[in-house]
C-alpha cells in the first residue's frame, strides 16, 4: 500500500502541531514551577515588654557672674562645697558625684550703639556636677528639695532627673527573636487560607527600637530613647521574608 503525497502532507502538518502543542504544555509548566519556586511573603512582626528603670541621673548647673575671677572661683568652689555637702547628707555615695572643671569666659562692656568695647564687665563662670544612683527613688526626692540649697543663696540650674535601664542591650536582643516569631506566626495565618506552607526566611530587617513611656503609643522613624520615665515600653519591629511552599 502506497502512502500518498497529501497523507504525508498531512502526517507532516500532525507531527509539527503535536510538537508545538507539548513545547508549549513544558515551557508553561516551567514557568509555574519558577513562580512556585520563586513565590515569597514579606511581614512585619512586633513584640514589646515592659521594664522598670533601675538607674538614675540628675545634672546640677552652678553658675556665677563676678567682676573679676577671683570673686567668681570663689563662689563657684563656695556653691559646689555646699551641693557636695547636701548630696552626702541625703544619702548619695561621693563615687557617685561628679564635678566638671569650672568654666569661664568674659563678658565685655557695650557702647550705647550696641557695639563691644575692648573693657571687660564680668566674668561669667559655671560648674557641671552629675549625680548618679541606683536608687532611683532616693535621687528623684532628692531632685525636689533642690529649694533647700537655692535657701543657702547657692546659684544653680537643675534638668529632670533621667532613668535608664542597665540590662537593655539583653532586653533588645530578646525583642528581636520575639518580633521574628510574630513575623512567622504572621506570615503563616496570611497563607492558611490558600493551603500553603512558610518555609524558611530568606531575609529579615530589623527596625529601630522604640523605648517610650509605658502607655505611650508614639513612634518615630529613627526611634526613641525615653528616659524621663521609670517605667518603660520597649518595642521591637522585624521585617521578614519567607518562602511559600
Amino acid at each position: 500500500m502506497q502512502i500518498k503525497d497529501y497523507q504525508i502532507v498531512i502526517l507532516g502538518v500532525l507531527i509539527a502541531i503535536g510538537s508545538i502543542f507539548s513545547t508549549y504544555i513544558l515551557s508553561k509548566s516551567v514557568v509555574e514551577f519558577q513562580k512556585l519556586s520563586n513565590q515569597t511573603i514579606r511581614v512585619t512582626g512586633s513584640a514589646s515588654q515592659n521594664v522598670t528603670s533601675d538607674s538614675a541621673s540628675w545634672n546640677i548647673d552652678l553658675h556665677t557672674k563676678q567682676p573679676n575671677l577671683k570673686q567668681g572661683y570663689a563662689k563657684i568652689k563656695a556653691d559646689a562645697k555646699k551641693v557636695k555637702k547636701f548630696l552626702l547628707d541625703s544619702g548619695i555615695e561621693e563615687k557617685n558625684i561628679t564635678f566638671s572643671a569650672i568654666n569661664s569666659y568674659e563678658e565685655y562692656k557695650r557702647f550705647p550703639n550696641g557695639n563691644t568695647s575692648n573693657e571687660i564687665e564680668c566674668y561669667n563662670l559655671s560648674q557641671y556636677i552629675t549625680v548618679k544612683s541606683n536608687d532611683i527613688n532616693l535621687l528623684t526626692d532628692i531632685s525636689k528639695k533642690v529649694d533647700t540649697l537655692i535657701e543657702q543663696d547657692v546659684d544653680l540650674t537643675t534638668q529632670n532627673v533621667e532613668y535608664f535601664v542597665s540590662k537593655l542591650d539583653d532586653i533588645k536582643v530578646k525583642m528581636i527573636a520575639e518580633a521574628s516569631k510574630n513575623a512567622k506566626a504572621r506570615a503563616e495565618s496570611l497563607v492558611e487560607g490558600t493551603n500553603g506552607k512558610i518555609g524558611v526566611m530568606t531575609s529579615a530587617k530589623v527596625g529601630v527600637f522604640q523605648i517610650v513611656p509605658v502607655d505611650s503609643t508614639e513612634v518615630n522613624d529613627y526611634g526613641i530613647n525615653d528616659t524621663s520615665s521609670i517605667e518603660k515600653k520597649v518595642v521591637s519591629t522585624v521585617s521578614a521574608t519567607f518562602t511559600v511552599k
